[in-house]
């Protein structure tokens, strides 16, 4: 367990009231803490793509023939700006999803794509949805949606986006094939104007530090996802979700195999690759499936599939959430600890007038992120504890131990305003409530939650023992010679637990395997630290 310190915590007033309904807390769990940088990506004005046949991996050992987009050196910078730049960021190895382009909205930027598939696989080429093209595409050859890349004539794009947000980029050309065989990736665009005010904090604001600890690192790469102050956050992620039919993949190896030396277009030499019937046995977020997915970013052992899906956050954080549907199916991905609140589809804002015709934000407060095919959204997801029912710090008054006996002062929505305290942000109306009062407590015993019986109760490397947030929590709520059953267990001491961890998924139970083999496929861990722990997310 690596020691984690918290984000820069923020001013009251945010985005919308920190009132939203927060999911049930079920157990507190150990925190696996590996660094993972949030939203990791390229950032400039000038890209050049190549669409490349590779193998990924999946967990249940298969090598799986694909395609996908490479970069090399010089494609701009390493963003966010904090994570140091792997020699696995632009290393001409194809990659999927495809790297990640960070631009800036109304900023011009050029793509640049060079086809290096297979020549059976013909010409190829790439959609931007909702961007702008500031001229025709240069190079390249006529195709049926747009400009396509041949085996000896790369294309240029120039592009501008007109509005900040998340969007996806994908192949243009025989689409049911290529974008199966993996040609897709993302655009972050951002605001082109850094937002200011309340909740828009630079990175510098005051907040709790543990002894020994430094001050965490701001891995944002801009301060608001849309032009307007109330689309401020503390953290992001993206996720892309996507399935994969291996029959597919290896029907087009076989052929690709099969037409090896032929030439571009030449008769008998196009890939006669049947899409339907679909039946995808892998489906994938960020093209890993679970447990991979919780791997760092730039793992050695996904050498095409850099990025991971593994959220961190401390309670209290706005954390964007950057969320795209790559594949052919629709997925219902459910976020345990609350519902997300949609910002903007497609680089929209969801905006409504009040009667005094100001704009609010109007998007949805939604139980299921579903993913359409194509579409690209950005949402707010917040955990703070609420509705726990329990103090979630583990205070107990008359204890010897000071963080023990923090005080919990409201804010005018009911949540602690300390903003340097270790329990910034706490539910003050469960702040010393038990959630046992007695070793194997009952509610009639003295509090408002039952533990299960420690014989019944799930253990294993995710199960920290203690239904308290951070290290030394369990001995805070108990004192020294007490115990919370079934504290301590898998070589977890009382001292040594660290938070709550909420299992996010997909609600068709298909997804949740690999190859019919459950745990796996669209499935990853949301951890929430507790703010003495150090999120660092620099890779």
């Amino acid at each position: 367990m690596s020691a984690m310190n918290t984000k820069t915590a923020t001013s009251m007033k945010r985005l919308f009231p920190r009132l939203l309904c927060v999911g049930t807390a079920t157990a507190a769990l150990l925190l696996a803490a590996a660094a993972q940088a949030a939203a990791p990506g390229i950032k400039g004005t000038s890209f050049t793509l190549t669409a490349k046949p590779d193998y990924i991996s999946q967990p249940d050992g298969q090598s799986v023939y694909s395609w996908g987009y490479a970069c090399t050196a010089g494609n701009g910078s390493a963003a966010p700006s904090t994570i140091p730049a792997p020699s696995t960021l632009c290393n001409g190895s194809m990659q999927i999803p495809g790297p990640t382009l960070i631009v800036t909205e109304g900023v011009a930027f050029t793509v640049t794509l060079n086809n290096g598939l297979p020549a059976a696989a013909g010409n190829t080429s790439i959609l931007f949805p909702g961007l702008a093209m500031t001229s025709a595409p240069t190079g390249g050859a006529v195709g049926l949606l747009t400009t396509e890349a041949t085996q000896s004539s790369p294309v240029t794009y120039h592009l501008v986006a007109n509005s900040p947000g998340t969007r996806a980029y994908y192949s243009g050309t025989q689409g049911d094939l290529q974008v199966e065989m993996g040609l897709y990736g993302a655009i972050i665009v951002l605001p082109a104007t850094a937002q200011t005010g309340p909740g828009c904090h630079s990175g510098a604001v005051a907040h709790y530090v543990a002894p020994g600890n430094s001050a965490e690192a701001d891995f944002r790469l801009a301060s608001s996802a849309y032009d307007n102050p109330r689309s401020c956050y503390d953290r992001e992620y993206l996720f892309q979700f996507s399935e994969m039919d291996q029959n597919i993949h290896e029907t087009a190896l076989a052929q690709v195999t099969a037409r090896s030396g032929c030439a571009a277009g030449a008769a008998g030499c196009s890939l006669e690759v049947p899409t339907e019937p679909y039946h995808p046995s892998y489906f994938m977020i960020n093209g890993r499936s679970m447990p991979d997915d919780m791997d760092p970013n730039y793992a050695t052992q996904y050498p095409h599939q850099p990025y991971n899906g593994n959220p961190h956050m401390h309670p209290g954080e706005l954390v964007l959430l950057r969320i795209i549907g790559q594949g052919r199916w629709q997925h219902p991905f459910h976020e345990h600890g609350n519902h997300v609140r949609i910002l903007g589809r497609d680089g929209n804002l969801l905006l409504a007038s009040t009667a005094a015709g100001e704009a609010n934000l109007a998007g949805p407060l939604l139980f299921t992120t579903t993913t359409t095919p194509g579409l690209a959204m950005d949402g707010i997801f917040q955990w703070t504890g609420k509705g726990l029912n329990w103090d979630a710090y583990g205070h107990k008054p008359g204890l010897t131990d000071p963080l023990a006996n923090l005080p919990c002062t409201p804010d005018a929505n009911g949540y602690n305003s300390a903003v340097t305290a270790l329990n910034y942000y706490e539910w003050c109306q469960d702040h010393d409530k038990p959630m046992q009062a007695l070793p194997f407590g009952d509610v009639a015993g003295g509090g408002p939650v039952t533990l299960p019986d420690p014989n019944l109760f799930t253990n294993g490397a995710w199960y920290g023992g203690s239904p308290y947030l951070g290290p030394d929590a369990t001995v805070r709520a108990t004192g020294p010679t007490g115990t919370t059953p079934p504290s301590g267990t898998i070589a977890n001491s009382p001292t040594g637990e660290a938070g709550f961890a909420f299992m996010w998924h997909s609600h068709n139970e298909r997804e949740i395997t690999t190859n019919n083999i459950f745990p796996g496929g669209m499935l990853m861990m949301m951890l929430v630290d507790s703010r003495e722990f150090q999120i660092d997310e620099s890779n």
